[in-house]
């Protein structure tokens, strides 16, 4: 979340080479894209090292010390912003090597970063500071400059090592059959962590330090979720990127799955879709209305899906969509109909998109409406007929009128409407996903693993 923090104070002996050869790593994936520091060794405003990524994107690596010829600065040309992917980032810094550019090396899923918009080094031999006797480490936040550039998105396997500067291979490897970067969950006994390293979060949302030390963290501010989103698994997000066919986007929170619109009127009607879709399969989701104000809600086509509230329809380049209106009825492509029962504040709706079969239900706190049942295959009792043939569907949210906003909330699996956990945790699909209500038998919550079950 973005006013989450985790910090801690360093204090014992220093290791050989703390200062001059250090490596950082973290799996991350961002949901918020503005400013935003994921970690920082804080002594003073004049003595810190952090690392950020800008709002416009890119990566920025800055050091500042009293230490004459440690104070440094390297930005990339390259920019990240995908909110549907983990990104394995490693800092590796040795300035003992006699080469200026070497002396801090950053690699991006296994690959060194070569291309730099403005880049500076540490002179050789200089003592560049993450640790050390009472500075402050901060994750998620920095503290130079005052308090502020939060973290807004998922965090992972957090490791810092004092004495050497590690390759990549430390953390993560390419996987011999997809060719990606995946990560290593066990890279403790690869590792001489030095007297000041840590671990932390490796399992769940932990702040235990994992590595051979105690350096353990402690929660500074906000709130901590666990979430089950991880490097190996990817869920589904309310994409922040994704353009509405009309209108301003809404604001995003608890890891993009927070839907919240507050402009209202004409023009301000406005569509957002998930991060992932499907061609085929079957796949449930739920989300949790926060107001009693108009919404629809469903699946859709990754073309500009927007509703016009004016003409009445739901509008897309392929002319392909089904929702369901809080107000009880149903949109099959731009057409609204009677279909189930009103829904508002706290209702939980359930989504379930059968694109073996074409058909999609939806329920209402766990009642399938218009007496539906998702496991009935190619009859399609109670369901609603969509058509496949070549399509990508994805969920989508979207206020339903221009002077209608809307706070509501999007449970992909993770098992949590905000900050809440799902209080009855009904079972699950074959992958891992935790929901309110039971997942219908044959779906998959909206993930990678889902996605290829």
């Amino acid at each position: 979340m973005a006013s989450t923090f985790l910090t801690r104070t360093v204090s014992g002996s220093d290791s050989t080479y703390t200062y001059k050869r250090n490596t950082v790593s973290v799996w991350l994936k961002r949901s918020g894209l503005g400013n935003a520091c994921f970690f920082e060794g804080w002594y003073s405003n004049a003595f810190a090292t952090q690392v950020y990524f800008l709002s416009s994107g890119e990566l920025v690596l800055n050091a500042a010390s009293s230490t004459a010829g440690s104070a440094f600065q390297i930005q990339t040309n390259k920019k990240f912003r995908d909110v549907n992917s983990w990104y394995n980032i490693v800092i590796s810094i040795d300035t003992t090597d006699v080469t200026s550019a070497d002396r801090c090396k950053i690699y991006v899923n296994g690959v060194r970063e070569t291309s730099f918009s403005s880049a500076s080094y540490p002179n050789q031999n200089a003592s560049v500071q993450w640790s050390g006797t009472g500075n402050t480490q901060f994750v998620g936040r920095r503290e130079s400059g005052g308090a502020g550039l939060y973290y807004d998105g998922a965090m992972s396997y957090l490791a810092y090592i004092d004495g050497t500067a590690e390759l990549p291979t430390i953390f993560g490897e390419t996987d011999t059959t997809t060719g990606q970067w995946k990560i290593k969950t066990d890279i403790t006994p690869s590792v001489a962590w030095g007297n000041f390293g840590f671990l932390i979060l490796k399992n769940g949302n932990s702040l235990t330090d994992e590595s051979t030390n105690t350096n353990n963290f402690t929660l500074g501010g906000g709130t901590l979720t666990n979430t089950l989103d991880c490097p190996s698994n990817v869920f589904a997000t309310l994409n922040a990127l994704a353009k509405p066919g009309t209108g301003n986007l809404p604001s995003f929170g608890n890891g993009n799955t927070h839907y919240n619109k507050t402009a209202t009127g004409a023009g301000n009607n406005s569509m957002i879709v998930a991060t992932l879709g499907a061609t085929t399969g079957k796949f449930y989701y739920e989300y949790k209305m926060n107001d009693s104000n108009a919404f629809i809600a469903g699946i859709s086509t990754l073309d500009n899906t927007y509703y016009d509230a004016n003409g009445g329809s739901m509008n897309t380049a392929s002319g392909v969509g089904v929702a369901y209106q809080s107000s009880g009825n149903k949109i099959i492509n731009g057409t609204s109909t009677s279909y189930g029962n009103s829904y508002g504040s706290g209702n939980i709706i359930g989504v379930a998109f059968d694109l073996v079969n074409n058909f999609i239900y939806f329920s209402k706190d766990g009642v399938w409406q218009n007496s539906g049942d998702p496991t009935s295959g190619s009859s399609g009792t109670g369901g609603i007929g969509i058509a496949t043939t070549g399509i990508t569907y994805s969920p989508f949210a979207q206020n339903n009128g221009y002077n209608s906003p809307s706070s509501v909330y999007y449970n992909f699996g993770n098992g949590y409407f905000g900050t809440t956990a799902v209080t009855s945790a009904g079972t699950a699909g074959s992958t891992p996903g935790v929901f309110e209500y039971d997942v219908p038998s044959g779906y998959e919550p909206l993930t990678t693993k889902g996605l290829n079950a």
